[in-house]
């Protein structure tokens, strides 16, 4: 950014937060700004997802089980990139990183692969990669420590989300559970999305995960999430069950259905 002082123009130089990588109990985190885990990766299993938080965020698969572009906005140590890379075959994931530091640390401390025909990895602005119709399914984990970028969490922002996807779509955001602002967040999301919102508590991060639909039905029976819940979990591995019983405690739901969509009077 740049400041006047008495006719002359002075470039201020913000200056680029910390970055550092820690390792405990066979664990490797990257850390940006600050103490806060950004991204973390078991040593043994490169691969796999080791915080709860991200595991939960691949529950979009109950909504859209076969996703062919996902466009991730925030990398860290690319543990959502790379699962997703290697688990679904059909999928291209393009991922967006505004700090070139952080792509490198996941490419030499967290086992990113190099690119390929289903993966990109992109030093850019998250918000200005959007275009309309460009993805099925947009995941945005987004902080500056351990605040949420401010660009990423406008009604601009959501917006824009709201266009960039393909019919059906679903926006995954990660938010932590004891942010201020959430509520206005949530109204935001709401307003882009006609309602189709709905939230997911991690079961042992502290971290909120939505998902907005776009060109979602009105309900989904318990029945069939069910069935899809189990196939997804001898598949990945991952406990889809579980997040179908907490999808219900902070969502509104029927005896036979999820529902997605607010009731007529409420729009």
């Amino acid at each position: 950014m740049s400041a006047t002082v008495r006719g002359f123009t002075r470039r201020v130089l913000r200056r680029a937060p910390a970055l550092s990588v820690s390792e405990s109990g066979g664990i490797r985190s990257l850390h940006v700004g600050g103490e806060a885990i950004q991204s973390a990766m078991r040593i043994d299993d490169p691969f796999g997802l080791a915080l709860d938080y991200t595991r939960c965020m691949m529950a979009f698969l109950l909504f859209h089980p076969r996703p062919r572009e996902v466009l991730m906005i925030g990398l860290g140590g690319g543990s959502l990139a790379k699962f997703v890379h290697r688990n679904l075959k059909h999928a291209r994931v393009r991922a967006i990183e505004c700090d070139a530091r952080v792509v490198q640390a996941a490419r030499s401390h967290f086992d990113l692969p190099p690119d390929d025909a289903r993966l990109a990895i992109e030093i850019g602005d998250g918000a200005q990669a959007l275009a309309p119709r460009c993805c099925d399914v947009l995941m945005v984990d987004g902080f500056e420590d351990e605040a949420q970028a401010p660009g990423l969490a406008s009604q601009d922002f959501y917006d824009a989300a709201f266009l960039a996807l393909r019919t059906p779509g679903v926006l995954v955001v990660n938010f932590m559970s004891d942010d201020p602002a959430l509520d206005g967040r949530l109204r935001a999301l709401e307003q882009a999305f006609g309602g189709a919102v709905l939230a997911l508590p991690a079961p042992s991060d502290p971290n909120i995960l939505v998902f907005a639909l776009c060109g979602a039905r009105e309900r989904l029976a318990w029945a069939r999430l069910r069935a899809r819940a189990a196939r997804l979990e001898r598949r990945l591995g991952l406990p889809f069950p579980r997040y179908l019983n907490a999808l219900k405690r902070m969502n509104r739901y029927t005896e036979d259905s999820l529902l997605i969509l607010p009731a007529a009077a409420d729009r």
